[in-house]
């Protein structure tokens, strides 16, 4: 089992680690702060640095049960199993992809009603679908986003017993994608804390407040089929 430091501290830059086993295919270590692909966010990239050498980590992934694979560049070297290593992630693209993760729930907390059908996370551009038989006005839901970011909103994590999907199934906003169940334990993902602006299962990273994110524009809205709505958002200033 790979101990995931990123589901409570996602500002965590770096941590010391023991290497489990090493292969081509990936590297596994006993802790990581290196979030595995998965919910639309894509895996973290960073470095593994021992004594004697180093590996440039390209992607992270989801392993045999409970493991994390951090998937090394290729003919990279790899750390002997049991060697101590410092894991550390690329941190300005992971807080770019927080920013972005914490906007798409703002975004979701606007279209009221609706089932999130996709979604993806990216660094620079995001995207949301949602079940919906008309396209909502692109500048009120820019306006609407930019003022929640500027009330600068707590977000916390709380883990909760995960029978409140049995009494509340009404916190899964998305259609085809559940909360993994089986642990006992529900993760959700918390803006706002008497004013409760979303409230989801969410097991991705996210900022602690969100004046944090900075200012988002919405890039377009398509149409996706008959009853599918894809808003694209973007930070209005990227850097």
């Amino acid at each position: 089992m790979t101990e995931r430091l990123f589901l409570d501290q996602p500002s965590l830059p770096r941590t010391e680690a023991r290497v489990i086993s090493a292969a081509p295919e990936g590297i596994v270590l006993d802790r990581t702060v290196f979030y595995a692909r998965g919910g639309g966010q894509p895996g973290d990239t960073g470095v593994l640095r021992w004594d004697g050498g180093e590996t440039r980590i390209s992607d992270t992934v989801k392993g045999e049960g409970d493991s994390i694979l951090h998937v090394p560049e290729p003919e990279a070297e790899l750390p002997p199993p049991g060697t101590p290593v410092n894991a550390e992630i690329d941190w300005d693209r992971r807080h770019k992809l927080m920013r972005m993760h914490t906007a798409m729930h703002l975004l979701c907390s606007l279209i009221k009603g609706a089932a999130v059908t996709g979604g993806s996370v990216g660094a620079d551009r995001s995207r949301l679908d949602f079940d919906l038989p008309n396209p909502p006005a692109k500048d009120e839901i820019e306006a609407g986003l930019n003022a929640l970011i500027a009330a600068d909103y707590p977000v916390r994590i709380e883990w909760v017993d995960e029978a409140v999907l049995d009494t509340d199934p009404g916190l899964v906003r998305t259609m085809s994608v559940k909360p993994p169940r089986g642990t006992g334990r529900l993760r959700l993902m918390r803006i706002g804390e008497g004013d409760v602006v979303d409230l989801q299962p969410c097991g991705g990273t996210h900022v602690a407040r969100t004046g944090e994110i900075g200012p988002i524009r919405i890039v377009k809205i398509e149409n996706k089929g008959r009853q599918n709505r894809r808003i694209i958002l973007a930070p209005r200033d990227p850097p």
